[in-house]
Parts: structure tokens; C-alpha cells; sequence
């Protein structure tokens, strides 16, 4: 019995060894949730952000794709290709927060959360106020 204890607790710990995360695991290349565009996430000190290193549709008209739908008409002409996406996450006890993420299809910036779901697969998560009140996508780790 106590060799099956010994077994239990040894298989937790390296369980939860393994499954532990780094601050910098996120960093790297990811496809959003359409796998239209690529993602590279970085770090810049503390803080991690993110910007568009390719979209499957980068032109339209023959012309770089712009941000035509954000809220801020001052910034409508600026190409999305390079745009940060992700800006000023912080990594605690395995969730990157206090972060926001701007989607050029609306035009709007949200409040964001990102935690791993396994190695490959990031779950991202927008919300405006409190994170009950959003949405939640996935993205996986480009190759």
C-alpha cells in the first residue's frame, strides 16, 4: 500500500511538472481561429504582444489590405499586415492578462486573457468589463 501511495504522489508530481508553464510559452507563431492569419507572439521585457506576420488574403484590389473598420478614423489607412494585435500582457501562474487584443474586422479593442490549452492550442479570450461576458477562440501553433 505504501508502495502505491509513493507511485500516486511521484505520478502527481511529475504530472504537474510537466503540465507547468513558463511565462514564455506563448512566444512564437500562431493561426487565429479562421487560419487567415498568422500571429507572432513576443516578448518586449515583461510585457507580451502580438502582430499579424501574414494573412492568407493580403491584398485587396491589388492593394495591401487596410484597417478600414476601426473606430478611429485617423487610423483607417494603416495596412493590417504588421499591425499588433495583442498588446501588454502579463504572465501569472499560467494565464497571460491585463492584456487587449484588437480585431480589424470590427474595428474594436477588447479586454483579453490567453492560458494554453495544451502545447499546441492557445485559448483566447475577448471580453468589454468582466471576462463572463465575452468570447472565447482558439489558436494553434504554426509549424
Amino acid at each position: 500500500m505504501k508502495t502505491l501511495s509513493f507511485l500516486s504522489a511521484l505520478f502527481f508530481l511529475l504530472s504537474f511538472h510537466l503540465m507547468a508553464q513558463k511565462a514564455d510559452d506563448i512566444v512564437g507563431e500562431w493561426y487565429n481561429t479562421e487560419k487567415d492569419a498568422k500571429i507572432e507572439i513576443y516578448q518586449n521585457g515583461d510585457t507580451f504582444h502580438g502582430k499579424i506576420v501574414w494573412l492568407e488574403n493580403p491584398e485587396e484590389d491589388g492593394k495591401p489590405r487596410r484597417d478600414v473598420n476601426n473606430s478611429d478614423k485617423s487610423k483607417r489607412d494603416r495596412p493590417i499586415m504588421g499591425m499588433n494585435l495583442l498588446r501588454d500582457f502579463k504572465y501569472n501562474d499560467g494565464t497571460w492578462e491585463d492584456g487587449t487584443i484588437y480585431d480589424p474586422k470590427n474595428g474594436k479593442t477588447y479586454s483579453c486573457i490567453i492560458k494554453k490549452k495544451n502545447p499546441e492550442v492557445l485559448e483566447v479570450r475577448g471580453y468589454v468589463g468582466i471576462s463572463l461576458i465575452g468570447r472565447t477562440v482558439e489558436w494553434t501553433k504554426a509549424k
